[in-house]
């Protein structure tokens, strides 16, 4: 029989998170031993940039880098200008002349005070393509009212339209340059802000975890502070070390040249934090913190202030009421358009499938749904002997999710390029018209899984609030067969917590990109 997980163990596992979470009293042993994240052995003490790394990080990610990102703005916009000037011949008088010249000037300044505010981790096009188009056609008025002011004709329509549709192309595709190149130059460690954790337990570790393995955040993880650090291996592990303690801020962050901290749950009250942040203040060093409720926490939270105290409510994103009905009734008609648009190429699928390999040429396999509603989801074939229904689910390693490859490779040829493709996937739009899942959510998984881990990781069953997807934000973040189960689940109670019909077109958008291999 394969070895099954105690679901005991794991619950007693994730209480000791909590506990060290919070700071409330140290773990237990039982708890310790069978902690489901793997070890991370300890690096040795980042070496501190060299002079030219320092200048590009001071170019790409200090405070300059806003206002070379606004000259780059401004010479993107004045090339949108003369071509179109160049594209309608249009010659204008002087006056009209020096108030089309304004557009460009205008639309970096109503674009400025987005670049100058505390910068958005790992933006991507989607959320800059609105705030452009927006301050260009701020600025496209702005320019035509002036225009009406100083020339006697205006400004040549044709010629404003023009500018406007070139800007917000040339500036959206400039954004995509800058992004890859700071990604990559993040990547390999050329620039980035290094960033020291303050608290190394589970929360801190997560997030020190999270920047190490991916740079395009461009915080550099460089080290722990904490007053009575867990051992690593009861946190799941630490990339960096921990170098002091909190008392021992300005001398670490003046050693390790650190231009962000991050406040991650020290174990201790707050109130001894305060002065943490007052020195990093002092010592120019931009300060983050994780919120105690950070599980509930999203981008709806509003700010009032109670006689001097911050109040802050907490909005659900997670669709209700008429939303929800919106979003089911959206999935279900786009999902039976995509249906019969793709019916053909289905076709041509699925008959490859029964030439190479034979029948069955789609199976159904038993998945858990919304409010834990068992269905039975579609995919085409893309193995040999396949079970859609196997008794017990196969070993697992720590923190590892289910899906790919286990057990003997039993992929036909066509089943290998349908897998790779995710084309196998396609059958599922039945489910989307049938309303048993959506185009965008959590992927479902088998029953077994969820009796697995439905009672050993926290927040798992939080997924089923919703529908499945055939898509999700942990898929196109790149946490798609053995990866890691707890990011997994953070990602999917990430999506629940922020819907919105923007991140449903964005996540539809990534994972398109991502059949193709585009870069965001």
């Amino acid at each position: 029989m394969p070895r099954r997980c105690d679901p005991q163990s794991f619950a007693q596992a994730v209480e000791d998170d909590r506990a060290l979470l919070y700071g409330e009293g140290e773990p237990t042993p039982h708890g310790a031993a069978i902690h489901r994240a793997a070890v991370l052995a300890p690096a040795a003490a980042s070496p501190g940039p060299g002079p030219g790394q320092q200048r590009l990080s001071r170019w790409l990610e200090g405070p300059a880098w806003p206002w070379l990102a606004a000259g780059l703005d401004l010479s993107v916009l004045v090339a949108a200008v003369l071509l179109s000037l160049g594209w309608t011949s249009w010659m204008p008088a002087l006056p009209a002349l020096l108030a089309l010249l304004a557009f460009p000037f205008a639309a970096t300044l109503a674009m400025l005070p987005a670049r100058t505010r505390a910068r958005r981790l790992d933006a991507g096009v989607l959320d800059d393509l609105w705030p452009v188009i927006a301050a260009v056609s701020v600025a496209g008025m702005l320019t035509s009212a002036l225009g009406s002011l100083l020339a006697a004709g205006g400004i040549d329509e044709p010629t404003l339209v023009g500018a406007w549709a070139i800007a917000v192309g040339l500036l959206v595709l400039s954004h995509f340059v800058v992004r890859v190149i700071r990604r990559r130059l993040r990547g390999r460690g050329l620039c980035g802000q290094p960033t020291l954790i303050v608290g190394a337990g589970v929360v801190g570790a997560r997030i020190g975890r999270w920047l190490h393995t991916r740079p395009q955040y461009g915080l550099r993880p460089v080290g722990f502070l904490d007053w009575s650090p867990p051992q690593a291996e009861l946190v799941g592990g630490r990339p960096v070390p921990v170098l002091g303690k909190p008392s021992d801020l300005t001398r670490i962050v003046r050693e390790t040249r650190a231009r962000h901290v991050v406040l991650a749950f020290a174990g201790r009250p707050d109130r001894q934090l305060i002065p943490l942040v007052r020195a990093c203040g002092e010592l120019g060093v931009q300060v983050s913190m994780v919120p105690r409720l950070f599980e509930h926490t999203n981008d709806r939270m509003t700010y009032e202030p109670v006689g001097g105290m911050p109040l802050l409510a907490i909005g659900t994103g997670r669709p209700r009421g008429a939303k929800l009905a919106a979003k089911h009734g959206l999935d279900r008609v786009v999902g039976s358009i995509l249906l019969l648009s793709a019916a053909p190429f289905m076709a041509v699928i699925a008959l490859s499938i029964l030439v190479t390999a034979g029948r069955p040429v789609v199976f159904r396999q038993r998945r858990i749904g919304h409010h834990g509603r068992e269905f039975g989801l579609l995919k085409f074939c893309s193995m040999r002997g396949a079970d859609p229904d196997p008794g017990d689910p196969p070993d697992l390693m720590a923190d590892q999710a289910p899906g790919g490859n286990q057990g003997p490779d039993r992929r036909t040829a066509i089943g290998r390029l349908l897998r790779r493709s995710s084309l196998d996937e396609l059958m599922q739009l039945v489910n989307v018209a049938r309303g048993e899942m959506s185009l965008v959510g959590p992927r479902p998984e088998r029953p077994e899984y969820v009796e697995l881990f439905s009672d050993s990781l926290d927040r798992y069953t939080d997924r089923h609030r919703v529908r499945p997807g055939i898509t999700g934000l942990a898929q196109v973040g790149g946490l798609r067969g053995g990866t890691s189960l707890a990011e997994r689940i953070e990602l999917d109670n990430y999506y629940i917590e922020h819907w919105s019909f923007t991140l449903d077109a964005k996540i539809l958008l990534r994972t398109v990109l991502a059949a193709f291999h585009v870069p965001e």
